[in-house]
């Protein structure tokens, strides 16, 4: 006779790790955060030591993003799972009340580990209550976005006094269709850079990532240059491709199938640490930087000034 019996050990739980402790709500994964202002990565390339990021994980897709790692992290891979998961923070705003609270003042990035007006904020709108708790902190505080999703916000950000970085790398969208293939074209970012000019909006662009070999050419550099100038913008500030771990196994795994020839020039100019070669770097910024003295803009990080905390219009009734 068989007998039925119940195992004396549960079975491992081989799940991810992020979907073990997160609830999965329309796709994304929630998950309370218990910090969320985090050292920004030595090798993102931006000004700020510090960030905030409401998503981890980013449905634009882009291929050279420097975040990929932590989904690793999660138990998730940097690829397309990185692309695919997106973890929401739903009490990112809670949270960062408790914690500028009890800040220093010194700037913030917002929106490393994912864009933060990707389509998640679309459903969970978390940007407004940002935007406002980092204002009425009176710390200084940069959006990093390539989404026009952002105007949505224009006027609370011009209030507020929070710049925006819009990421425009390159013009040319046949490289924009092969290493963003989840965001807008470079024609619709440089509208949106003039919308935000014209309602107000500290705006800047990040001109990055320069990809070597792909998008550094001379006229290639010479062509977004001018067409950023075009958009009314003062300020651009320039970033090389950066190859952290995770980004730099995804990103060379495109390379070695669609420019195969370009591989072995890669590996000389990048070293272990996902930075790329000083002099490289030294001359391209330096050519950026001459372009935007020819077109009457600013060429670099530039942090924004500290500002008084701010409360929002009071009512008269």
């Amino acid at each position: 006779m068989g007998w039925d019996a119940q195992p004396l050990v549960e079975a491992a739980d081989e799940r991810p790790l992020i979907e073990r402790r997160a609830v999965v709500r329309d796709g994304f994964y929630e998950l309370q955060a218990r910090v969320v202002i985090e050292r920004v990565a030595r090798t993102a390339g931006i000004a700020q030591r510090w960030a905030v990021s409401p998503y981890r994980g980013c449905a634009h897709a882009c291929l050279g993003c420097g975040a990929r790692g932590g989904h690793r992290r999660l138990g998730l891979d940097a690829g397309r799972d990185f692309d695919s998961r997106v973890v929401v923070k739903p009490n990112v705003v809670a949270r960062l009340r408790a914690e500028l609270a009890r800040w220093g003042g010194e700037p913030l990035a917002v929106g490393v580990s994912g864009d933060c007006y990707q389509p998640a904020e679309e459903t969970y709108r978390l940007m407004p209550g940002v935007v406002t708790a980092l204002a009425e902190a009176g710390v200084p505080a940069t959006v990093y976005t390539r989404s026009p999703l952002v105007l949505r916000d224009a006027a609370l950000l011009a209030e507020c006094g929070v710049r925006v970085a819009v990421s425009i790398a390159f013009v040319d969208e046949r490289i924009r269709r092969a290493v963003e293939p989840g965001a807008v074209g470079a024609q619709a970012r440089l509208e949106l850079v003039a919308s935000l000019v014209e309602a107000g909006v500290d705006c800047r662009v990040l001109m990055g990532p320069v990809l070597p070999l792909l998008s550094d050419g001379s006229d290639q550099l010479a062509a977004t240059v001018r067409r950023i100038g075009q958009a009314g913008v003062r300020s651009v500030e320039p970033v090389v491709l950066r190859l952290p771990a995770g980004t730099r196994s995804w990103f060379g795994a495109w390379l070695e199938q669609a420019h195969p020839g370009l591989v072995a020039r890669y590996e000389e100019l990048y070293g272990r640490d996902g930075l790329p070669s000083p002099a490289y770097e030294e001359r391209i910024l330096g050519q950026i930087a001459q372009l935007c003295r020819v077109y009457g803009m600013r060429c670099g990080p530039g942090e924004p000034e500290p500002r008084d905390p701010w409360f929002g219009q009071l009512a008269l009734v």
